[in-house]
């Protein structure tokens, strides 16, 4: 499937992001996005969540075998999701998410394969590790100097 054309720029600001450990903010900033919209995104809610614990995992060095350019274009959705002015605005009322739905679907379905693997090996790890995962950074963490990579 052809990648959506207005995609190519964010994933080379993905690729800045994850080079310059930005990964932490852009996953805090998504989480209090999906927290105030929580009710407006339905089914997209649990594709970003997905996506956002496939990049604590990763950024936290504790899942590693998904490839450079599945986590790039995972993050490239998540900065989609963040934008507000991309394709169709945010505030552009009824219309301004479709464009959202439709990158982030394009992304869980052309990394389908690497996701499902995330899934099952996240659906193996115990209730506790699950939580440590995906718990959202810290202010120390965000304060720490050296990227994860």
């Amino acid at each position: 499937m052809k990648t959506p054309w207005v995609f190519a720029r964010y994933l080379r600001l993905a690729q800045s992001f994850v080079s310059k450990g930005r990964l932490p903010t852009l996953l805090l900033a998504v989480a209090r996005k999906i927290a105030r919209r929580e009710g407006r995104l339905g089914g997209l809610r649990e594709d970003l969540r997905l996506l956002q614990a496939l990049c604590l995992a990763w950024w936290r060095g504790e899942y590693r075998q998904v490839s450079r350019q599945a986590l790039l274009a995972s993050v490239a959705g998540l900065l989609y999701f963040l934008s507000p002015l991309d394709a169709l605005p945010d505030w552009l009322l009824g219309v301004g998410f479709l464009d959202d739905v439709a990158v982030l679907a394009w992304v869980m379905r052309t990394w389908r394969g690497e996701l499902d693997a995330f899934r099952s090996w996240r659906a193996e790890q115990s209730v506790e590790r699950r939580a440590s995962l995906e718990r959202l950074p810290s202010d120390e963490e965000l304060d720490a100097d050296t990227p994860r990579h």
